[in-house]
């Protein structure tokens, strides 16, 4: 389960994101919508412990990512939209040393059918040279899968894959929702959010101006006449003004300790 309550990222006297609340239980499919600068990325590394938030609280499984953050980490996974790779191992020995990492007892069993799932078993014994950026996202993904995280961020993780691949990764996400996941995904690919999230967050500026399930969302244009579709929502967020200029006031500093 991903608990977040009054997340607030500060950098400098910007604020990227400002008193976030929100929660995903095992099974949700979260997506998080935004125009380009809403505060997407930097909800998402906060949430995975990559960068700390500037007050709020994040748990993870119950595990809280500031104060414990191996635990909550060892429960996670985050898929950026750039896959870093050590430029000298194959497919198959980044799969074993992610195994050592994380302590899998039963990597060497697990990793031939991630290979299959993602379409990799004719590459397992490639360098990350030889591969199409598509295929260096999938090994990223298999990597990040390894130790059946209970938690998963994905921040636009089809790009860079083919349409066969992108129906592939679809039904990887369907299936890590059903075997009881909880999954965050960031993505500008509307038409992907309807088909595989039970749930959206949209944010503007940083603060959250929509949330809830599909239907919840989409009847935010309930006698519009223009049909409630999630593009729609999102265009009619993203067009309409600020209400407190571009960029909200930054919170006091913190006390000190």
């Amino acid at each position: 389960m991903i608990e977040v309550e009054g997340l607030t990222k500060v950098y400098g006297e910007f604020v990227a994101v400002s008193g976030l609340t929100f929660t995903v239980r095992p099974g949700e499919l979260l997506g998080l919508v935004g125009p380009n600068g809403a505060g997407k990325t930097s909800t998402l590394r906060c949430c995975a412990g990559i960068i700390p938030a500037t007050r709020g609280s994040i748990r993870i499984c119950g595990h809280d990512v500031a104060s414990d953050p191996v635990s909550a980490k060892g429960r996670l996974a985050f898929f950026s939209d750039e896959p870093r790779l050590f430029e000298y191992l194959t497919v198959r020995q980044h799969l074993l040393f992610t195994g050592r990492l994380y302590q899998v007892p039963d990597a060497a069993e697990r990793i031939p059918g991630l290979l299959a799932e993602l379409d990799l078993t004719a590459k397992a014994d490639q360098l990350p040279a030889e591969l199409s950026r598509g295929m260096k996202q999938k090994v990223a993904i298999a990597c990040g899968l390894l130790h059946s995280p209970s938690v998963i961020f994905f921040d636009e993780p089809l790009t860079g894959l083919d349409p066969l691949a992108i129906r592939r990764m679809k039904d990887t996400i369907r299936r890590l929702a059903a075997d009881g996941a909880a999954i965050v995904l960031s993505s500008h690919l509307l038409p992907l959010l309807e088909e595989v999230c039970t749930h959206v967050l949209m944010v503007k500026e940083g603060r959250k101006v929509a949330h809830g399930t599909l239907n919840e969302v989409r009847s935010l244009f309930a006698g519009s006449g223009q049909g409630g579709t999630l593009e729609e929502v999102f265009l009619r967020i993203a067009e309409e003004s600020p209400a407190s200029g571009s960029n909200p006031a930054a919170p006091p500093p913190l006390p000190p300790t």
